[in-house]
């Protein structure tokens, strides 16, 4: 057994691009990359959204999401408007041809849990809790043991 093997950030790595390339292949027809699938899953099933909530969702910062919201704004999936309340938000809206997309993309990630071996919703929802768990527990850890600046740059000056 190799060291990769023993290593569960070498599992957790190659199973998420193993998961973007299922999927990759998978949204190739519509154009669509992962992420913008994604952000579209989002607001179908959450509906509206600011940017900010987006990137908190996704774990992305503005800088990376705009650009993908865009091309699916180009697209006609999505529309972006300024808040009436606060013009410096920008609300995200799915469109009725991004509404329409749904019904066509929706067996995928049916064809990605039978893909993965997960046939049923105890095995999902167990897998999904895991992996929640994991998240937060990693981040959690990231951000309490994240050494300061003055730590980085080899002590105080």
């Amino acid at each position: 057994m190799s060291v990769t093997d023993e290593m569960v950030c070498f599992s957790l790595y190659s199973a998420a691009r193993a998961t973007t390339q299922a999927y990759r292949a998978l949204l190739a027809p519509w154009g669509l990359t992962y992420p913008q699938y994604l952000v579209l899953a989002i607001l179908w099933n959450e509906g509206d959204q600011s940017i900010g909530s987006l990137g908190d969702a996704m774990q992305l910062d503005s800088g990376t999401l705009s650009p993908l919201v865009r091309r699916l704004e180009q697209a006609g999936y999505v529309s972006r408007t300024r808040s009436a309340e606060d013009e410096r938000v920008v609300i995200v809206q799915i469109t009725p041809q991004g509404r329409a997309l749904r019904a066509e993309v929706a067996p995928i990630r049916t064809r990605i849990a039978e893909l993965a071996g997960i046939r049923d919703d105890a095995h999902r929802r167990r897998l999904i809790s895991e992996l929640h768990e994991l998240t937060a527990l990693l981040q959690g850890a990231s951000t309490a043991s994240a050494p300061d600046a003055t730590t980085r740059s080899g002590g105080s000056e």
